[in-house]
């Protein structure tokens, strides 16, 4: 009697025990802001209700992301799941698995897939595709017809920089170059491209203390090249009627993504993980909050802003190497002097 009496008693504790033991924790790392990662949060923890026996342990890196990555991956203590970019995943693909057998390819936008790719093989399933589009301030330059020409490009920059706005954006640095020279090659690219600091666009000095995000909601320029990351602050703050319009030409097509550690201790849990992140569902709640283009094409119907979706079909992948990083400082010091 006493025996089965203590059993009773000592089960509830047994049972729980059991069921701490059978809990797979899975780590994943991702940069991003508040916005981002809240929405990440309301996603892990809708993850953990519907699956009992996982614990997501989130590593939010929101400063210096790759370098501490690099020493995460030093140490062999690097996340199961990382959210990563097409710019530096080659320098990290002899780490990550190879995930093409769980990826339905025809469900994202082939420059995205491509992009996450690295010698023919796929190291993440893409979130979002990101691609140069030109904000506009209408009261500056006018309606711009979405199919227009290059040439159209820069008269109306030539036309509308004055004493009291430049015409275009302009930053040192070759990947802001891209657009240009993807559509000019590369080195009548570079020679436009340059031409348009202290003519068409403003040098450092006349950008000062502000930043050119600033200066176009402040009615200072009248195109602002940049990408999807900046629409909520455009949408929310612009005093002015604003539009978006594609590059008049070729842009590149840049996209993130997750991808799993190859060194991971729980990789059937960490594929689920994953498959439920780029799961159309969980795409569109990033999608609704403005910061992504989606690189699942059935989630990007949600997109009102259809220059962003035309810039993806006008584009082509961004590929780079494991030198990429190396590579632009070498090239900015060359072509701006650093």
């Amino acid at each position: 009697m006493l025996k089965r009496l203590l059993i009773l008693i000592l089960l509830p504790f047994i049972l729980c025990a059991c069921t701490r033991n059978n809990i797979e924790e899975i780590s994943f790392s991702s940069w991003g802001s508040i916005t981002e990662t809240e929405i990440l949060t309301r996603l892990i923890s809708d993850y953990e209700q519907k699956n009992p026996n996982i614990k997501i342990r989130f590593m939010h890196i929101p400063q210096n992301y790759f370098q501490k990555l690099h020493l995460l991956f030093a140490s062999s203590t690097a996340p199961d799941v990382i959210f990563i970019n097409n710019l530096y995943l080659p320098l990290y693909s002899n780490q990550l698995e190879e995930l093409s057998n769980i990826i339905n390819t025809k469900d994202f936008y082939p420059q995205s897939v491509e992009a996450l790719s690295y010698k023919g093989k796929i190291y993440a399933v893409p979130r979002d595709i990101s691609n140069f589009v030109f904000f506009y301030n209408k009261d500056i330059t006018g309606e711009i017809n979405p199919n227009w020409t290059f040439d159209e490009f820069k008269n109306i920059i030539e036309k509308t920089t004055n004493s009291n706005h430049f015409g275009v954006s302009y930053e040192r640095d070759i990947y802001w170059a891209s657009p240009y020279t993807t559509t000019l090659g590369f080195d009548k690219g570079i020679e436009f491209y340059k031409n348009l600091e202290g003519k068409y666009a403003p040098t450092p000095a006349q950008v000062g203390s502000s930043t050119l995000a600033q200066m176009f909601l402040d009615g200072k320029l009248g195109l602002y090249l940049s990408g999807r990351w900046l629409y909520p602050k455009i949408s929310k703050t612009a005093k002015f009627p604003y539009g978006i319009v594609t590059f008049p030409g070729t842009v590149t097509a840049d996209a993130s993504g997750w991808g799993i550690s190859k060194n991971s201790k729980h990789k059937t849990e960490a594929v689920k993980f994953v498959q439920f992140l780029s799961s159309k569902e969980s795409i569109d709640v990033f999608t609704q909050s403005g910061l992504i283009v989606p690189a699942r094409i059935d989630a990007s119907k949600n997109i009102k802003e259809k220059a962003f979706i035309e810039a993806i079909e006008k584009s082509i992948p961004n590929h780079v190497d494991k030198d990429f990083s190396k590579e632009r400082d070498e090239l900015n010091r060359k072509i701006f002097k650093g």
